[in-house]
C-alpha cells in the first residue's frame, strides 16, 4: 500500500507526457520510465497488483519525481538519457545492436554516404537522432537515397554500380563527382532531417494518390507507410539538440510570494540533468533570478557552460558580466526556445505541487503532534509557537511568530515584530533574545496562555539564545527546539535537549511533515512581513538591498549624489568613478531602473 506522502503526490500528477524517476529510502533513483500520460502510468504502479520484479520495485519506492515533456517522443529520448546517466537497478535496458541507439549519419569523406550508426564520434560527420524506431530510420534512409542520392556503392570500381542505374548513387563508382554536387544534396538532406519535410511529403502523397487511382493499392499502402516512417524519424524534438555546445537553461515561475526555478543542463547534445529550487522571495523575480544565477556558479564551483539561456525578462548584459563573461542569451525560436518553455512549465508544476501538498498537509494532523513529542521525549503538546528572523545585510530586521494548535495553523494568533534594540542587526543571538523577551514578558504580564513548545528556525544559535532568556531571565520552563534546513532550503533536522541532540525523524512520517509545514510557514510569514517593511524603506535601505552594495558603497553614493533620483539619472561611468566596480555599477543601475518602473506603474 502506498504511503500517505505518495498518495498525495499521485493526486497532483498531470495528464501530460514525460518521464518519472522512482526513488528508494536513501533518495537513490532505482527506476526511470516514460509515459504518454504521467498520471495514468505512475498511478498504475501503486493502484494495481504486481508480481516478480515489478512487485520488488514497488516495494522499494518511497518517493518519485517527474519531468514533463511536450511529446511522447521527447519523453522517450529523455528516458534514454536518464537511464544512461543514473543506470537504475530495476531498468530493463531495451537497446539496439551493440548497446546504442540509432543515429542517421552523413559521413565526412570525399564521396559521402548515408549510414545508420549507434555511437557519436568526433569525426566531422553530421549526426541526427537518436531515433526510437530503427526500422523507421532505415526506411527514411532508403527514401533519402532515392530522392537525394549521395554514394551507395563501395567507391571507384571503373564501372557504374547497380544503384547508379537505379538513380540512387551519384557515380563515384566510375567517375569523379564534383564536390558542389554533394554539397547541394547534403544541404537538402540536412534540411529534411531537421524537420523540413513538407515538400517531400507532398510528393509522396501525390504518388500514393496516383497509385490508388491506378488500383495499385499495395504500392499505395507502401507509400503511406513510408510517410508514417518519415514522420516518426524527423518529428521535431527538443531533448536532443543539434550541436554539442554545453549550455545551462534557467527559467522560473512565481506565485504567492514564492519563486520556483528550473535548471536544465545540456551536455553532449542532451538534457543530462535537471535541478529545481523553490523558496520565498523578497525582491521582484527578475532581481532574485540575477542574484540566484550569480550565486549558483560561485557557491557550488559549478563548471561554467559555454552559454546560458534565460527568459526575456532577465537582463542578459548584467548577468553576463556577473557570470565571468559567459554569453547569456534569450532564445527566440527553435529547439532552445522550446527547451526554455519546457523548463518554465516544469517550474510551474513543481510550485503547484508544493502548494497542493501544503493544502493536503493541513488536512492531516492525526498522530503528527504525538510523533513529534515522542521523538523529543516530552509530554503531549497542543500549542506550538515558532519564530524566524528576516533582514537584508542587517537592514530592516524583523521577526515573525506563527502558532500551530493541534497541528493546524491559527493565523489569528500570528505576531510580527520590528526589532529595535539590536545594535548589529545581523546578530542572530540578540535578535532572538529581543523577540523572545518581548513575547513572553507580555504573556506573563497579561497572565495569558503560554505555549507547550517553542521552535526556532535557524538551529542551535537561536535555540540557545531563546532558552537563555526563558530560563535565566523569565524563569520559564518551556521546551525549545531548533529547526535546521539543508543546502536546498528544505527541512533536515530538529535539535533538542541539553546536548543539542539531532533527533531522528522519519522523512516520510506525519511528525516530520508537521515540522516541515511549521518551518515553511514561519519562514514565509517572516519574509512577507519583511518585504512590506522593506518596500517602505529609506533611500539607504533601498541601496543596501542591491547585491554588491555594502555600507561603504552606500555611503559613497549618498555623499556624491544625495538622492535616489540623482543616482538613477547618473551614468554607469559616473558611478564607476567613485571606485565602484563595473559589475556593481551595472547592478545598481538595473536595480534602480526597476524601482523607477514599478513606481511609474503605480502612478498610472
Amino acid at each position: 500500500m502506498a504511503s500517505e506522502h505518495i498518495e498525495h503526490k499521485l493526486t497532483l500528477l498531470p495528464d501530460l507526457p514525460g518521464c518519472y524517476l522512482m526513488k528508494n529510502i536513501n533518495g537513490k533513483i532505482i527506476y526511470v520510465g516514460k509515459a504518454k500520460n504521467l498520471k495514468n502510468r505512475v498511478r498504475s504502479y501503486f493502484k494495481s497488483s504486481h508480481v516478480g520484479k515489478t512487485a520488488r520495485l514497488v516495494s522499494e519506492i518511497v518517493d518519485f519525481e517527474t519531468i514533463i515533456t511536450s511529446t511522447d517522443k521527447e519523453a522517450f529520448l529523455l528516458e534514454i538519457t536518464l537511464i544512461q546517466k543514473h543506470r537504475p537497478y530495476f531498468n530493463i535496458k531495451l537497446k539496439q545492436g551493440n548497446g546504442g541507439y540509432p543515429y542517421i549519419k552523413i559521413t565526412n569523406e570525399r564521396d559521402p554516404q548515408l549510414k545508420i550508426v549507434n555511437t557519436l564520434k568526433k569525426d566531422g560527420g553530421y549526426y541526427f537522432g537518436p531515433y526510437p524506431n530503427v526500422y523507421a530510420a532505415e526506411e527514411t534512409i532508403n527514401f533519402l537515397q532515392k530522392v537525394y542520392p549521395l554514394r551507395r556503392c563501395n567507391g571507384f570500381q571503373n564501372r557504374p554500380c547497380l544503384y547508379y542505374h537505379m538513380g540512387q548513387c551519384l557515380g563515384a563508382c566510375f567517375k569523379e563527382v564534383p564536390k558542389e554536387e554533394y554539397d547541394k544534396q547534403i544541404k537538402k538532406i540536412k534540411s529534411f532531417l531537421n524537420g523540413n519535410v513538407a515538400s517531400a511529403k507532398k510528393m509522396l502523397i501525390k504518388r500514393m494518390q496516383l497509385s490508388a487511382s491506378k488500383m495499385e493499392f499495395e504500392r499505395a499502402a507502401e507509400i503511406r507507410d513510408q510517410i508514417k516512417y518519415i514522420e516518426m524519424t524527423v518529428e521535431k524534438q527538443k531533448i536532443i539538440s543539434n550541436d554539442n555546445t554545453p549550455r545551462d537553461i534557467f527559467n522560473f515561475y512565481v506565485d504567492k510570494g514564492w519563486l520556483s526555478i528550473q535548471i536544465f543542463f545540456i551536455r553532449q547534445a542532451r538534457l543530462m540533468k535537471r535541478e529545481k529550487r523553490v523558496f520565498p522571495i523578497i525582491n521582484d523575480a527578475q532581481e532574485e533570478m540575477v542574484s540566484f544565477i550569480t550565486q549558483f556558479y560561485k557557491q557550488k564551483n559549478q563548471l561554467l557552460p559555454k552559454e546560458i539561456l534565460v527568459p526575456e525578462s532577465i537582463p542578459t548584459d548584467i548577468l553576463s558580466d556577473l557570470v565571468e563573461e559567459v554569453p547569456v542569451r534569450v532564445p527566440k525560436r527553435g529547439q532552445k526556445r522550446d527547451l526554455l518553455e519546457m523548463a518554465g512549465k516544469n517550474a510551474k508544476l513543481v510550485l503547484d505541487e508544493k502548494f497542493r501538498l501544503l493544502e493536503l498537509d493541513e488536512q492531516k494532523t492525526t498522530g503528527a503532534m504525538k510523533e513529534l513529542t515522542d521523538a523529543m521525549n516530552i509530554a503531549p503538546v497542543h500549542k506550538i509557537e515558532a519564530f524566524d528572523h528576516s533582514h537584508i545585510q542587517g537592514v530592516d530586521p524583523v521577526s515573525a511568530m506563527v502558532v500551530f494548535v493541534d497541528g493546524q495553523p491559527n493565523k489569528n494568533l500570528y505576531r510580527k515584530y520590528k526589532l529595535t534594540t539590536v545594535i548589529n542587526h545581523a546578530d542572530e543571538v540578540e535578535s532572538t533574545k529581543e523577540v523572545i523577551r518581548r513575547r513572553y514578558t507580555r504573556l506573563l504580564k497579561e497572565h495569558a496562555e503560554l505555549p507547550d513548545l517553542i521552535l526556532m528556525d535557524g538551529g542551535k544559535i537561536q535555540m540557545d539564545a531563546a532558552k537563555d532568556v526563558l530560563e535565566n531571565e523569565l524563569g520559564l520552563e518551556i521546551p525549545v527546539g531548533g529547526m535546521v534546513k539543508n543546502d536546498h532550503h528544505q527541512t533536515a533536522d530538529l535539535l533538542f535537549g541539553e546536548d543539542d541532540t539531532r533527533l531522528i525523524l522519519d522523512p516520510k512520517s506525519q511528525g516530520f511533515y508537521l515540522l516541515q509545514r511549521i518551518q515553511d510557514e514561519v519562514h514565509r510569514f517572516a519574509i512577507t512581513f519583511h518585504r512590506k517593511v522593506h518596500n517602505k524603506n529609506s533611500l539607504s535601505s533601498r541601496l543596501d538591498g542591491i547585491p554588491g552594495v555594502g555600507p561603504k558603497t552606500r555611503n559613497k553614493l549618498l555623499k556624491n549624489f544625495g538622492s535616489l533620483k540623482h543616482i538613477s539619472e547618473a551614468s554607469t561611468q559616473d558611478i564607476k568613478e567613485l571606485g565602484i566596480s563595473d559589475k556593481v555599477a551595472k547592478t545598481i543601475k538595473f536595480s534602480l531602473n526597476k524601482v523607477e518602473e514599478e513606481q511609474q506603474k503605480k502612478t498610472r
